[in-house]
């Protein structure tokens, strides 16, 4: 292909396909035809329900306001997780990951500063929670909306059912011209290491110029058709299977994080909606039993012997080695997923179509640009699986053999092997993430908060008070953060008021 294409066919809706409706409708204009075939048998798997803050910028770029998707989609307000039980260090049972806010300038460093100290045997503060902003909201249940006389921004994320974000999203991208198929495709022709077009069971052949892989994990196109390789994650990812049960909404009030619990053989989330709380354990089929895990969860609910049904999933955790191959663009779980414990597979799916529009046109819609895309795209999958890896590696359990295999897995990429090095070794974190050029997936502020969380320091009994500098002085951290959030409201009343 060697001009703008004219018909792009999405085999595949829920959220990733009518996302990428969405975003190729927008960018290319009604020049393009899009067309999204998808079946009516097949739902919407929807692990997670969160997001990272890019997707504010997806809604943002779409024009779509909140107040417009929100209450329609049962969405609340996410400023970071709260992770449980991930440690038993004294003092380190839970911490906080939030997202970024323009105040981090001013309390991130002492942070680093505390954390950098108590690695070298300082008797300082240097658990995360006291450091930033969207914890203390969290704690509070107050609305990361920043007030127009607070002069600084506040990154969140959402909470949403995915079933109606996808419902949404399809009506949006139907209102920008995109044409809806439902049909069941059962055949894919290939010619030439392209693919020619696409055969429903009513014998219709759909034809493209160019084709989006949005089928879910079986991978019609890009694993199937053109036979792409697929990369498993299992060596240092164990989890494969989730079990799901909603529960009535909090009556203390919404929630503003997600809860990632520790549980016997993997995690289990905690999402507040607007008209239920999402639950679901995610955990390792190797070390328990569908029905041992549903047991585990309900035990943890209250719900032992109550009527509520549950929803098994298992899940294919890995990666396609090339996301762009042929003319075909692999997105969604079609293109690889990694365990939702830090909710981004949205996020990689808008990074994959912004990323390949940039690509496509700057290489005069040519192959010119896929090598590099493709590697750009591996690196951001590989550097949030080190990330997500770190968190089961560097876990601090020893009650069941998941946790204390975990724990002894070396199966480390030698940029995760780095930092844990460079943390035990005393050195600068800061620099060896900038250095690795891996900011960008996770930044220095991120690794800090899961090492130091998890009360990865020196024996308590070594730490001296003997500091070489004068420690941070955490009365005023706490008076700066306390008196920041004065200016935030209650989360119950921002989403009514989202409502009208």
């Amino acid at each position: 292909m060697s001009e703008a294409p004219r018909n792009i066919v999405i085999l595949g809706g829920g959220t990733a396909g009518w996302m990428a409706a969405n975003l190729l409708a927008h960018h290319l204009g009604p020049a393009v035809a899009v067309t999204v075939v998808e079946s009516p048998d097949i739902g919407i798997v929807g692990v997670g329900e969160g997001s990272t803050p890019q997707l504010k910028a997806f809604f943002d770029t779409l024009g779509i306001a909140e107040a417009d998707w929100m209450p329609r989609c049962n969405a609340t307000y996410k400023t970071g997780i709260g992770f449980h039980g991930w440690s038993e260090m004294p003092g380190f049972d839970s911490y906080f990951h939030p997202f970024p806010t323009e105040l981090d300038g001013f309390t991130a460093p002492a942070f680093f500063v505390n954390a950098y100290a108590r690695r070298h045997d300082a008797d300082v503060w240097a658990h995360p929670d006291r450091f930033f902003l969207p914890a203390t909201l969290a704690a509070r249940r107050l609305a990361p909306l920043a007030p127009r006389h607070f002069p600084f921004g506040i990154g969140y994320g959402y909470h949403f059912d995915a079933h109606l974000v996808g419902a949404f999203l399809r009506d949006h991208a139907v209102g920008l011209g995109v044409r809806h198929l439902q049909r069941r495709v059962v055949d894919v022709v290939v010619v030439d290491g392209d693919v020619s077009h696409c055969v429903a069971d009513d014998g219709t052949s759909i034809a493209g110029d160019f084709f989006v892989d949005c089928s879910g994990f079986r991978s019609i196109i890009s694993q199937g058709a053109l036979g792409v390789k697929f990369l498993s994650f299992a060596d240092n990812l164990f989890n494969d299977s989730a079990v799901v049960i909603p529960t009535e909404p909090d009556p203390r009030g919404t929630n503003c994080q997600t809860l990632s619990i520790a549980m016997r053989h993997g995690w289990a989330w905690d999402i507040p909606l607007t008209t239920r709380t999402g639950n679901g354990y995610v955990y390792a089929s190797g070390y328990c039993s569908a029905h041992e895990a549903e047991a585990e969860l309900r035990k943890r609910l209250g719900l032992l012997d109550a009527p509520v049904a549950a929803r098994h999933l298992k899940m294919k955790v890995g990666r396609v080695a090339d996301s762009w191959a042929g003319n075909c663009l692999a997105l969604g779980l079609a293109q690889g997923f990694i365990e939702p414990l830090e909710a981004t597979a949205l996020h990689i799916v808008q990074v994959t179509v912004e990323g390949f529009l940039y690509a496509w046109r700057d290489g005069g819609y040519t192959p010119k640009l896929r090598t590099e895309f493709n590697r750009m795209i591996a690196a951001r999958y590989e550097g949030i699986r080190d990330y997500i890896v770190c968190h089961f590696r560097m876990n601090r359990r020893t009650d069941t053999d998941y946790w204390r295999d975990n724990a002894a897995n070396n199966h480390l990429s030698d940029s995760l092997k780095a930092l844990i090095t460079c943390w035990f070794t005393g050195n600068d974190l800061e620099k060896k993430v900038i250095e690795q050029g891996i900011a960008a997936y996770y930044p220095p502020q991120s690794w800090h908060c899961l090492l130091a969380g998890y009360g990865l320091f020196p024996d308590p009994a070594r730490l001296s008070a003997d500091v070489p500098r004068p420690p941070t002085d955490m009365a005023s951290i706490d008076e700066f953060v306390a008196r920041c959030a004065m200016n935030f409201p209650s989360h119950d009343d921002a989403l009514a008021a989202l409502a009208g």
